[in-house]
């Protein structure tokens, strides 16, 4: 997962959105240590399931990784105030967007993870326009 992060890294811009799905366990925030590492950011990378958002900032870049596990009610996501971290100058992970019905945006990219036997399986899906440009011109880079 952390390699797999690294090299879906090497495209990522700012304004994308990217939610990761997968089973508790599954590797959604060891994927998201893998692409701040790939970004360049060297520092502990932690889960943001107590903290809801973790706030990376490097270069000039913004990235918010997210955790919507604890959501209760799809408000409690317009309550946080987090509409205001999705815009042209972050990138924004989001682990469990399920929890918070139609009020984020439309995901640029769609990662999904599942288990196997011996190991697991990553699709990368697009959502937009944004998302099917990255995967044209970053198929070969995050291939897993």
């Amino acid at each position: 997962m952390l390699a797999f992060g690294s090299r879906f890294a090497a495209c990522l811009h700012p304004g994308l959105v990217v939610f990761l799905y997968g089973n508790l366990g599954a590797g959604k925030t060891t994927l998201a240590r893998g692409i701040l590492h790939g970004l360049g950011y060297t520092r502990h990378v932690k889960s943001p399931t107590y903290n809801l958002v973790e706030i990376y900032k490097f270069s000039q870049l913004y990235l918010y990784h997210f955790d919507f596990y604890r959501f209760n009610d799809f408000l409690e996501w317009e309550d946080a105030g987090f509409r205001e971290y999705f815009n042209s100058k972050s990138i924004c992970l989001v682990e469990w967007p399920e929890k918070s019905g139609d009020l984020l945006p439309t995901a640029d990219l769609q990662i999904f993870i599942n288990f196997l036997d011996n190991g697991r399986n990553i699709e990368v899906r697009a959502g937009t326009d944004t998302g099917k440009r990255y995967i044209k011109t970053c198929k070969n880079l995050t291939t897993p």
